[in-house]
């Protein structure tokens, strides 16, 4: 009995100390605090600055949006009368949201076969990508979070033929994104 007891305390002992590293910041409303508390995401959105010109606000606002900054995050279930589970809204996964197709093609241009959506600098790195290619399609500046976001969301081809325009809901999310990027941007500015 006394085995079991402590088999059972280690394992418990290792769960709590496994569990912090996939968690989300705790603060998620200041840009600052996020930074102090996963300095890692820090560096990994001013690597992708670097690399892509995606400014860091951008990326955390729509990180913010899409995921609420953690790395295993899913779409929701869809069901059948109420009850019977048909499987995920999309294949969408991870930070960034990326679906497998877009991610697939991400890998393919990049060269980057073993990155992984649930890991925060390859998720960055995307978001840098797709949307330098944005840019490149529908001329949408990377400091333009609102139009880089109702892209990001509907696709290249979805914001050249301007689906979000039916769709209220998004445009008012790209809103509510663009201007937490703005608010995330100030703090990161006053950080000490």
């Amino acid at each position: 009995m006394s085995r079991l007891l402590c088999a059972l305390g280690l394992v418990a002992l290792l769960a709590a100390c496994g569990g912090g590293s996939g968690s989300p910041p705790r603060n998620l409303e200041d840009a600052c605090a996020i930074a102090r508390d996963k300095p890692r995401y820090l560096k990994a959105f001013q690597s992708t600055e670097r690399k892509w010109g995606v400014p860091v606000a951008v990326q955390m606002a729509t990180i913010y949006q899409e995921s609420k900054f953690r790395g295993d995050a899913r779409t929701p279930h869809r069901y059948s009368l109420g009850v019977i589970p048909m499987g995920r809204q999309s294949s969408a996964y991870g930070y960034s949201q990326a679906l497998d197709a877009t991610w697939d093609e991400y890998r393919r241009a990049e060269g980057r076969s073993s990155a992984k959506r649930d890991r925060i600098e390859d998720a960055t790195d995307f978001m840098g990508w797709y949307m330098t290619l944005t840019l490149e399609r529908n001329g949408i500046a990377l400091t333009d979070t609102r139009n880089q976001y109702l892209a990001y969301h509907d696709g290249h081809t979805g914001y050249a033929r301007g689906s979000y325009r039916g769709k209220p809901w998004l445009m008012r999310i790209a809103g509510e994104v663009a201007s937490r990027a703005v608010v995330y941007d100030l703090q990161l500015a006053s950080c000490t």
